[in-house]
């Protein structure tokens, strides 16, 4: 038998000693928002560490002006073996409201809605105890099977739940350390429950507020109505003018950077079981908006965007005031993709406004932020490694897809670590994370450290 296989076997035969642990590790009442709770964070760190420990990795807490990190480090079997950062969070959200949980939250059970599938039930199961704990147990097995195919570098947050507040200064004090050829970041879900899936990109974000203003104060309707110009009818042409009549955004130069699909990938989306009616029936909508020539699965995953998020002008109250405001005001977010430049995307944009200004006004702009997309190539040599063993251990290709959103701590890295991750999770989009009664499905908790050990071994070559 290989390393590897000896590490699946001890993995199956030793599942009851790995759900204890899980359970232990969940008990903790690591709620990281609420100062009253800072004991158990600790209590958790604490317990982390010894776990580490007894894997034969060197492992400590590090304190920072919030909750502790837990690092550890620990060496493979092979010198010339490739180096993995792990990361995961040990933090969790709030229970409230307590009365809807149907368990107590921070008593883990198990939970079988159906025949032949379990689910554990906690705070925290998969957000983010479970999907961590994977990792541990993976490298728990190697350990007593020739060793870990891989140098392995652990970060265990506890903050992540709260804003990351003390990572950056953290990463600013002991990146050197933290440094390896690749992050794995664990914090992500399945397609389905059968269907394993690699997380290839998250798109950017550029966050910016218009301030439009006019008259010097303002003015009344039936007197100034005509000739003084009104801020919300620029605000609205602005707004209007942003996006042509087949979706695409109007900004100079704004799709310079944005790739295509590659044909494998675009095939591969529009093979997936995935119901465009659905997806906007359930939010009470019918007819897909945006770009009209890709789907919904594209837009959200490899297409930019431009949304207005909120405007501001004249009366709001209740009943009618005949006002021409001063001024009026619109917050937009941008999704970026590929290579687009925040800052270039945020200069297109100021000077398309600037440029659609009448006589009279004048345009104030307030930045809320800016990142640039992130992303792993689909061709690239850790992705195809772990695609195969993913595929090996679930008996299907990995899905590899990419996300409408963000995961700053992903951000994070590539900014001050230059780090690529690859992002592979074994939760599902019913696992209610931050909600009552969250699960973690016990397959997820299982086959998910069965995979890991699948993937390091990938990677190790």
């Amino acid at each position: 038998m290989s390393n590897l296989e000896k590490a699946l076997a001890a993995l199956d035969a030793d599942r009851q000693g790995a759900l204890e642990r899980l359970f232990h590790l969940l008990r903790f009442k690591s709620i990281s928002t609420d100062p009253a709770y800072a004991p158990e964070c600790a209590s958790a760190a604490d317990w982390l560490v010894g776990q580490l420990k007894e894997l034969g990795f060197e492992a400590s807490t590090r304190p920072t002006a919030g909750h502790p990190m837990v690092v550890g480090k620990a060496k493979a079997a092979r010198p010339d073996a490739p180096h993995v950062l792990f990361y995961g969070h040990y933090d969790v959200q709030p229970v409230d409201p307590p009365e809807l949980w149907n368990t107590d939250p921070f008593t883990p059970a198990i939970a079988e809605p159906e025949p032949d599938r379990k689910q554990i039930v906690a705070r925290g199961a998969a957000d983010d105890k479970g999907q961590l704990m994977t990792f541990l147990e993976a490298c728990r097995a190697f350990r007593a099977n020739g060793g870990l195919p891989c140098h392995i570098s652990i970060l265990f947050e506890g903050e992540e739940e709260s804003g990351s507040t003390s990572l950056p200064a953290f990463l600013a004090q002991n990146g050197k350390e933290l440094k390896a050829d690749l992050m794995l970041v664990c914090d992500t879900n399945m397609w389905d429950r059968d269907t394993p899936l690699i997380t290839c990109m998250l798109r950017g974000l550029v966050l910016e507020e218009v301030v439009i203003k006019a008259a010097s104060r303002d003015l009344h309707s039936g007197m100034f109505g005509g000739p003084a110009v009104n801020p919300i009818h620029v605000l609205a042409r602005v707004i209007a003018g942003l996006h042509d009549e087949d979706g695409r955004i109007a900004l100079p130069g704004f799709y310079d950077d944005v790739p295509e699909l590659p044909p494998e990938i675009k095939a591969q989306w529009a093979a997936l079981d995935f119901s465009e009616a659905a997806f906007l029936g359930e939010v009470g909508l019918s007819v897909p908006a945006g770009e009209a020539e890709y789907s919904v699965l594209e837009q959200i995953w490899a297409r930019p965007t431009c949304d207005v998020n909120g405007i501001v002008g004249g009366y709001t109250g209740q009943g009618s005031k005949t006002v021409l405001p001063a001024q009026a005001s619109a917050k937009f977010s941008f999704r970026l993709v590929g290579k687009q430049n925040p800052e270039e995307i945020v200069q297109a944009f100021r000077d398309y406004v600037r440029k659609n200004l009448p006589d009279d006004c004048e345009a104030e702009f307030v930045s809320h932020g800016a990142s640039p997309a992130l992303s792993l190539p689909f061709r690239s040599e850790a992705i195809q490694r772990a695609s195969r063993a993913l595929e090996a251990e679930w008996g299907k290709p990995a899905v590899l897809a990419a996300s409408g959103g963000s995961i700053p701590v992903v951000g994070l890295f590539k900014r001050e670590l230059k780090m690529d991750s690859l992002m592979v999770g074994f939760g599902l989009d019913d696992d209610r994370i931050h909600s009552p009664n969250e699960k973690y499905e016990l397959s997820s908790f299982q086959k998910g450290a069965r995979s890991w050990a699948r993937i390091l071994a990938a990677l190790a070559g």
